[in-house]
Order: structure tokens, then sequence, then C-alpha cells
């Protein structure tokens, strides 16, 4: 009797692991954590998980076994154990674009323009130029030196990040046919991860966007649902906006957030039919998102809504109303809480605290409103290593340090 586990991963012997790479030496180990995410050992299963994340995906970084990988992942995230299927799909989504959402996230990825770079590095280019090297170098020390690279390349690698992560892009394309399956699934986590993926393959469009605004329209989690409106807009040609513009009357805020965040990309598209009427109406919907606190976030911008929020008004063509612009940045400014990269939170700091207090220091009730929720932000900060990369800062300031201080200062429950 055949295992289901062993059908689900049909053919992952077969790949020739041992000769290929990925961040900590030789990818032998890869079948074995594959496997190990689909037993029923569920903290053997969370250590598979995050070896995984650290050696075909490393700080970014994919590799030669990364989009070998993929296949099994993509097999696991449609039908493997409930337990592994959402980590997966994340594993996925990292391994396809890393975290172009922080970059791409008001444009749509560019994909044709990373193809065109990558392709100035692929392993054929790079080989032709070390044989032009090793055909004039009289040198034997450098003459080594380029064949040992020569035998590197030649194995199918390049020196180039982005041809590598291009590889491991491609590979998770050749999978979205099957991955479209979850749209469909029972789960709402996972409906809103594969939702989110697609958002990053314009290549894939054709086939996924009537799915995403279908999934938009009939969708009960908000977030799944906010979710769908945003890949829609970032894959959507002008016309979709005819789709996007009735949710600016959407009950969920989340929902009338992701509407004005996606037709604010598409007012950039050559003959979009966002004018300076509807541009106004997405403005004011930024600006009740950015004086909002929501219950429930998307994925985009690693959760940071009121980033994400920045990057989009920033976006925005010149000619919009700049008082009203304003008044949104201005709000999103002390909404650091979610700042993964600490960019905005140090940004903030500097703008809302110019000078340092008094040494009698004022009590919080005593401060500026933008203060005031600039400090609630950094008690309750999802990155704990942002404050204190911080703390002397803080300190010279006169303010609070340590978020059990800031949170002792604001008033703030202790964090579970």
């Amino acid at each position: 009797m055949i295992d289901k586990d062993e059908k689900l991963l049909a053919g992952l012997d077969e790949v020739d692991w041992a000769g290929m790479e990925h961040a900590y030496g030789s990818a032998q180990d890869v079948p074995g954590h594959i496997r190990t995410l689909c037993g029923n050992d569920e903290a053997a299963r969370q250590r598979a998980s995050s070896h995984l994340g650290s050696s075909i995906f490393h700080q970014g970084t994919r590799y030669q076994a990364s989009p070998f990988a993929v296949p099994f992942l993509a097999q696991i995230a449609v039908a493997g154990p409930a337990a592994a299927r959402e980590d997966t799909m994340w594993l996925l989504t990292r391994l396809a674009v890393d975290w172009h959402d922080e970059y791409d996230v008001t444009t749509g990825i560019n994909v044709a323009g990373w193809r065109a770079a990558a392709a100035e590095f692929e392993p054929a280019e790079l080989l032709r130029w070390y044989e032009e090297q090793l055909a004039v170098e009289k040198d034997a020390e450098k003459r080594a030196e380029l064949q040992e690279a020569r035998v590197w390349v030649a194995a199918g690698n390049s020196f180039d990040s982005r041809w590598s992560a291009l590889q491991a892009y491609d590979a998770v394309l050749a999978e979205l046919p099957n991955l479209l399956a979850l749209l469909d699934d029972a789960d709402a986590c996972l409906r809103t991860r594969i939702a989110y993926l697609l958002a990053w393959f314009p290549e894939f469009a054709a086939t996924s966007l009537p799915r995403l605004v279908a999934l938009a329209a009939q969708e009960k989690d908000p977030v799944t649902a906010a979710t769908a409106l945003l890949a829609t807009g970032l894959l959507g040609p002008p016309s979709a906006a005819e789709d996007i513009t009735p949710y600016l009357d959407a009950a969920d805020p989340l929902m009338r957030w992701a509407a004005a965040t996606s037709l604010t990309r598409l007012a950039g598209l050559d003959e979009s039919p966002v004018g300076p009427a509807l541009l106004g109406r997405t403005v004011t919907e930024l600006t009740a998102a950015a004086h909002s606190t929501f219950e429930h976030l998307t994925d985009y911008c690693e959760g940071d809504l009121h980033g994400h929020i920045e990057r989009t008004l920033h976006a925005l063509p010149p000619t919009t109303d700049p008082v009203a612009v304003r008044e949104a940045l201005d709000a999103c400014l002390p909404r650091i809480a979610r700042d993964r990269s600490g960019t905005r939170t140090r940004r903030a700091i500097e703008q809302l605290f110019p000078a340092p207090l008094p040494h009698s220091a004022p009590q919080y009730a005593d401060l500026a409103e933008a203060q005031q929720q600039l400090l609630d932000d950094l008690a309750s900060h999802h990155h704990a290593w942002v404050i204190r990369s911080t703390a002397d800062w803080l300190r010279k300031l006169n303010l609070p340090y340590s978020q059990e201080a800031l949170r002792a200062f604001t008033g703030a429950h202790p964090q579970l």
C-alpha cells in the first residue's frame, strides 16, 4: 500500500539534492525537511519549516535548490496536512517575490524589467565571459580561479541574485494553475494567501484577474476580500476601475481602503478612467483610513497599513489636492507599530520630538495628540528590535526607552 504522503511527494527522491546547494552548503537535507512538513510531530514540523525558510530562502536570497523545492511545496499547500499548508504558502510567496510587496506595493511588480536585468547574468552569458577570459589569461593562479568559477557557472549557477530569484519565481509561476484551487478552499487563511500571491504575477493575470474579482465580490472574510481587491488593483488594466469603484461605498472600512488604494494605482496608468472627482474620493477614503484603527489587516507591507497608505499617497498624481494629502500623511506619521524596517519609526521620532523634553518631563496627558499616538505605538510596537535600536535616542530625548517603560508612561496594558 502506498502511503498518501508518498503519493503527495512523488519524485522527491529523484531530484539530485546532494548535487545542489542552499545557504548552508549541500542541499541533501532538503527532502527530509519537506517530508517532515507532512508529519504529525508539530515541533519537528515547525523546525523543518524554519530550516527551509533559512536555507532555500535565506534573508531574501534564493539558491540552486530553491526552484526544485517549489513543486513539492505547492503539492503540500494544495493537498497536504492542514497544519502545514498555510506556512508552506508563506514560504512559496517568499521564494517567488521576496519582499516585493514593500517595493512594488503601489505599482505592481515589474517582471519585464526583472527579466531584462537578470538576462545579463544568466549562466550561459557568464559562461561565455569566463571562456573569453580563460582564452587570454596567462597567470596560472588567476586561471585556476577563473576555471573554478567557470565550473560553478557551468553547473547552472549565477553570481547575480536577480537571476537566482527569477528561477524560483518562475517555478512558482508554473505551479499557479494548481494553486488556483486554493481560491475555493474552506480555510479563509489559504484563500487569503493565494489571493496575495497572485498579486505578484502579472503574466498570469489573464487567468487570475477574473477569479480575484469574483472572490472580492463573494468573499465573507474581510481580510480575504480586501486582499483580492488589492490584487485586482495591482494586476488590472485601467478598465478594472469599473469593478473596483463600487467598493468605495462598502460597509467595511478595510474594503474602502483597499478600493482607494487600488484606484490610486490605476490612476497612474495611461488612459485611466480615474478622473479628478474619483481621485478626490480616493484621497478622502485614504485620509479616513489614516485616522483609523483597523481590527483586521492584510499582508501587504507586512501588515503596516499606515506605511502602505503613505506609499499610496506619495504615488498620487501631482495635481491631487496637497492639503488633503498633507492631512493624511500627518495622520500616518505617528502610526508606526508595524514598521518592520524601523525607517518610519525613526522619522516619526525625529519629526514629532525635534528636541529633548525638559528634564522634568511632562505627563503623557500634556503631550500633543500626535506625540501621544507615537508613544502609544512605540509601547505596542510589533518589532521589539526597532525599539532597542532607538533606545539611546529616546533616552536623549528624555523619553521612556524600553517598551515596559513606555507602557507604564502611556498607561497601556502589558503585552501578553
